[in-house]
């Protein structure tokens, strides 16, 4: 089984999910209840790939800090009106073992779910979370050795980094260099070669239960970065590891969770993917032109990114982006080359942003307008030339001198195996802009070609003499966007009623 040249992941919230299944059902839920339908679904809307947050065993001791949290209980009372404590789980991020959570049904209960998954032509993607531990691990009273330790004086100038662990050793919380200490882990030593091995010996056991992973804040073991937050010099772990997964098992996906500008670091050691955050700011943001600037960068690097318009981590999308500007941000998010990458709640709208220490989510409705929009954004997904074609950005010419609206426009072709034609183009700003694109295809000249889109009613026949000399003549709205089929007129094209604004 392999993937398209651009896939689609569906990542879900496994506890939050089988919470959900439990409520309908009256009783606990595992992964053998995930119903055949559900995952008839997820294939039937385009999707290669399905990653389950958060499956790995948790125990008391994260639970027992996520529970005592002030900062995070206020959270979860915001989240919950009627949290209770029953609610609190623990991060999944903190991880006591390597073991699919017994709570969920066990290592074998995730082998049967991957049949089915495969069964499907789905691909299940896992954690692996290389910095850090939950403080019960049981490598925290066998091999201490394999944790970062720390001094009294550490401990006492700096508790928000450091504790003291069983036995009076003092360890160090799992942390980034920008942030507190997260005190629900403990923080792995990559300059101990013994936890280097270990950890490869972890990653290929979980490789045998799934076809991919994502790792969480993977550029935090690189050397220079864990050197620089932890004073210790340590050897590269990524391009041996991967290669050593890659050799043993074809095929396997390495996908990171990556900021600071590492994510050509990261796909170089090895990543087939790598988080895109640039892009999401730079469209949070609603800032046009460094978005264009984006987009200029090299395929070798853009068909290695992540792209999202929300995940675990992140704000939801209907919460941070307003309907007229979450329309063009995916349209520009999930048409460009990469994996695209959707959020267990998106199609529906949804706001609230659930704390990876709940087991459950509030309840929200749906929203029918966000559904409607993402309905007809997958269906263009499952088109092959978004899939397997060859992406270029164009050129977004002023339509008079003097007019600087051309700069608001994000425009785009694909071409597919077959020749077909698609033209996107996105005005991602909050007024009335004009632009001329020239096209990219040599074979327009003396025939007349139809335009019709896929994301909306809009319909035209153009002169592809003109459209050669000049360029397709755009005079739209705020924040429009089209998707066009571009073929010759009277072709098997779909037709829609006209509408003003191309030429």
């Amino acid at each position: 089984m392999s993937d398209p040249r651009y896939p689609s992941l569906y990542q879900v919230n496994t506890r939050v999910y089988l919470s959900e299944l439990a409520a309908e059902s009256g009783r606990a839920a595992t992964l053998d209840d995930v119903p055949d339908r559900q995952l008839d679904e997820w294939a039937n809307r385009g999707f290669d790939l399905v990653w389950f947050l958060g499956v790995w065993q948790t125990g008391p001791a994260a639970r027992r800090v996520s529970a005592s949290n002030p900062g995070w209980l206020e959270e979860y009372r915001r989240v919950l009106p009627d949290f209770q404590m029953s609610d609190v789980c623990g991060s999944c991020f903190a991880i006591q073992d390597y073991r699919v959570h017994k709570d969920f049904g066990g290592d074998k209960a995730l082998a049967r779910l991957r049949k089915r998954l495969r069964d499907r032509g789905l691909r299940l993607i896992l954690d692996f979370v290389p910095n850090h531990m939950a403080p019960d691990h049981p490598w925290a009273s066998k091999h201490p050795d394999y944790f970062v330790g720390g001094t009294e004086e550490q401990l006492s100038a700096q508790p928000q980094n450091y504790c003291r662990v069983e036995g009076g050793r003092i360890l160090a919380y799992g942390r980034d260099p920008y942030f507190d200490g997260w005190p629900d882990t403990l923080q792995l030593n990559y300059g101990n070669p013994a936890l280097r091995e270990a950890m490869l010996g972890e990653l290929q056991r979980i490789a045998s239960q799934c076809d991919g992973v994502r790792c969480d804040m993977a550029m935090l073991v690189l050397p220079d970065v864990f050197e620089r937050t932890w004073g210790i010099a340590t050897e590269p772990f990524w391009p041996g590891t991967t290669k050593s997964i890659h050799d043993k098992h074809p095929g396997f996906l390495f996908m990171a969770e990556v900021y600071w500008d590492l994510e050509w670091t990261l796909q170089q050691q090895g990543f087939d993917y790598t988080y895109d955050k640039r892009l999401y700011d730079r469209l949070a943001e609603r800032h046009d032109q460094p978005v264009r600037g984006h987009l200029m960068a090299g395929l070798d690097f853009q068909d290695k990114l992540a792209r999202f318009l929300e995940n675990h981590d992140e704000p939801r999308a209907a919460a941070t982006f307003p309907l007229e500007a979450h329309r063009p941000a995916a349209i520009i998010t999930f048409l460009t080359p990469g994996l695209r990458f959707f959020h267990q709640g998106q199609f529906e709208g949804r706001k609230i942003r659930i704390p990876v220490h709940l087991g459950r989510g509030p309840a929200e409705p749906p929203d029918d307008e966000v559904a409607g929009f993402y309905r007809a954004l997958l269906e263009c997904l499952r088109d092959p030339a978004f899939r397997e074609g060859d992406w270029r950005l164009l050129e977004c010419r002023p339509a008079w001198d003097g007019n600087s609206t051309s700069e608001s426009f994000i425009a785009y072709s694909w071409t597919g195996k077959d020749g077909g034609k698609r033209l996107v183009a996105v005005n991602y700003s909050d007024h009335q802009s004009q632009c001329y694109v020239p096209l990219p295809w040599t074979d327009l000249g003396g025939k007349t070609w139809g335009l019709q889109d896929r994301m909306g009613t809009a319909a035209y026949d153009r002169d592809g003499s003109d459209l050669s000399a000049k360029g397709l003549y755009l005079d739209v709205p705020a924040w429009t966007y089209h998707v066009f089929d571009v073929g010759e007129a009277g072709a098997t094209i779909r037709r829609a009623t006209m509408t003003k604004g191309v030429r």
